[in-house]
Formats: C-alpha cells, sequence, structure tokens
C-alpha cells in the first residue's frame, strides 16, 4: 500500500471515530430533573432536550415555568418565570408535551426544570 492510501485509511477511521464520540455526547440523557408544585397529578412527563448551545457552554441551572392545564389534562399555554434563556425554551418545549390526568376546570402548576449538563 500507498503511504496516501494508508493515511487516507487513518483520516476516514479518525473521521468516523470522532462522528460516534459526537453522537453519543449528542444523545447523552440530560438531568433535567422537573418538580411541579400544584394539585393535579402528571400522567405523562416529557424530558427536555439539552441544548447543543448550553451544553458546549456548560450552562446549568433551574428553570421556572407556570402551565395552565386545560379541563381535559392537556397544556394550555406556558409562561416563563424565570431561568436562563439557553434553557427556557428546551423546558418550555417539554412541558407543553405534558399530560395531566382530567380535572373539573383548568388550573395552573408551577414547574422548575433543574438542568445540569455533568450528569
Amino acid at each position: 500500500m500507498s503511504l496516501f492510501v494508508k493515511v487516507k485509511q487513518t483520516l476516514v477511521v479518525s473521521t468516523l471515530a470522532v462522528l460516534v464520540a459526537m453522537a453519543a455526547i449528542a444523545f447523552t440523557p440530560v438531568s433535567a430533573v422537573a418538580q411541579s408544585s400544584g394539585d393535579r397529578k402528571v400522567k405523562q412527563k416529557v424530558s427536555p432536550t439539552y441544548p447543543e448551545l448550553a451544553r458546549h457552554a456548560n450552562i446549568s441551572g433551574t428553570v421556572k415555568l407556570e402551565a395552565t392545564i386545560s379541563s381535559n389534562g392537556s397544556v394550555k399555554s406556558v409562561k416563563v418565570l424565570g431561568g436562563h434563556p439557553l434553557l427556557a425554551g428546551a423546558a418550555e418545549d417539554a412541558l407543553r408535551k405534558w399530560k395531566y390526568e382530567p380535572g373539573t376546570g383548568e388550573s395552573t402548576e408551577v414547574i422548575e426544570f433543574h438542568f445540569n449538563p455533568g450528569m
């Protein structure tokens, strides 16, 4: 084999290794613990996707949200009460997918997502 072919093979293998490592990091579970304060029981929770920019910047923190829950248990609206802007969007998107037990009317819940990229 020529030196050129060996170098080319090494580059291909190295590139694949880097891509596999990046994919493993991208799909690593995020530590985003959710706490809800309210009377409605959550039937289905969806964990937020840790934003890549926040992960690379090693940003952690808590995002506090207020959700209006309809009588059928779906999330009607979400309002960000506090938290890092890079994390708030992911928390809001996840909360909109939550499902609660049906109730007699609308209710309001306050939910906190705790983000930690190191876990």
